[in-house]
């Protein structure tokens, strides 16, 4: 559905660079990376709104790269929403529809339809200002729906809602990406959002995409440090390879398999860390014993870090299961992981 072809394009000093993408019909796909990444530059490219300096964009195999904006079946919607404050949300949702070939029985057949779908029927008559983030975020969604995209492109839709909005209009968007043929592109920082919502994706950062694919190998095999560290990866080494095995200040870390490189990275999941207090019956072959170092409280999850012959590892444990092991820092633990559950790159 949507091809981007060695895309370049320069916004004074910053660059966007050989950016190779392809998203298939009605996928729901993410785009990841930290701010400043070049992820909105890359969405308003293919809206038609940042013109490209090389390369070429296509949908639905036509090529759009020099066509505007109204002609290529795109609809946008930003975290800020980008409503008209002075119209009212009828208004606002209709006001694209001046820019295509539209009767007024299709206008009203579709306004009603997108303001049931998106239980805005009671708000049609209300100011942007009367209405919650929630609100504003689903008239901002049935504006771009009203226009009836192929491509429905979302930058960060979510983040400037509260939990409770963010949850519903979370929801709703997999509700109509579920009832449609719209194909959906997402910004997000919200790993949650990419994997409730997203069978693939890409992370960007410098202008450049570094890796895509399904999002769970993204955030499993990352392949490259960059990667690792932006999808949480918190245990990452710079090892040598021998067979097996990874070498670390001593520490050997057995692998699932032998990688072909002699030097490189291995990174864990925390998650993936299992702690205990007693000696462990196990068949695994990463096993090792030594202090906690430091003892973080994150909200929902504690972090934990124990010490390993001078190699720090992060481990992630519940509130109730530090208060059942009664973890404290100075304490010596056990810590354990799979094979499985170490990446190499």
């Amino acid at each position: 559905m949507i091809t981007v072809s060695d895309v370049n394009i320069k916004l004074g000093q910053f660059h966007l660079r050989d950016i190779e993408l392809t998203i298939k019909e009605h996928e729901f796909f993410i785009l990841m990376g930290p701010t400043g990444a070049g992820k909105t530059v890359l969405l308003e490219a293919i809206a038609g709104l940042i013109p490209v300096t090389s390369g070429a964009i296509s949908i639905g195999g036509r090529d759009v790269t020099r066509l505007p904006p109204e002609k290529r079946k795109v609809g946008i919607v930003y975290q800020d929403y980008c409503l008209f404050p002075h119209l009212t949300v009828q208004e606002n949702i209709i006001f694209g529809v001046r820019y295509h070939s539209l009767d007024k029985n299709q206008i009203h057949e579709r306004f009603n339809r997108l303001v049931e779908l998106l239980n805005l029927s009671h708000l049609v008559r209300r100011l942007p200002v009367n209405l919650s983030g929630g609100e504003n975020q689903r008239v901002a969604l049935a504006r771009a729906l009203m226009v009836a995209p192929e491509i429905l492109l979302l930058d960060e839709p979510l983040s400037a809602l509260d939990p409770r909005f963010r949850e519903e209009i979370r929801h709703g968007l997999k509700e109509l990406h579920a009832n449609s043929n719209i194909t959906f592109l997402m910004v997000t920082h919200d790993f949650a959002e990419a994997l409730s919502l997203a069978d693939r994706a890409a992370v960007m950062n410098e202008g450049r995409i570094w890796q895509s694919g399904l999002v769970n190998d993204i955030f499993q095999k990352p392949q490259s440090t960059f990667v690792a560290d932006f999808v949480g990866m918190k245990n990452l080494f710079q090892v040598d390879f021998h067979e097996t095995k990874a070498l670390i200040e001593g520490l050997e870390i057995e692998l699932e398999r032998q990688p072909s490189n002699s030097k490189g990275f291995i990174a864990i999941r925390p998650e993936d860390i299992v702690i205990s207090k007693e000696e462990f019956q196990s068949s695994m072959r990463n096993v090792f014993t030594g202090p906690i170092r430091r003892i973080a409280d994150m909200g929902l999850y504690y972090e934990v870090a124990i010490e390993i012959k001078n190699i720090t590892f992060i481990a992630v444990i519940t509130k109730r299961s530090l208060f059942e092991l009664s973890l404290c820092e100075g304490m010596n633990v056990n810590l354990v992981f799979k094979t499985t559950a170490v990446h190499d790159f």
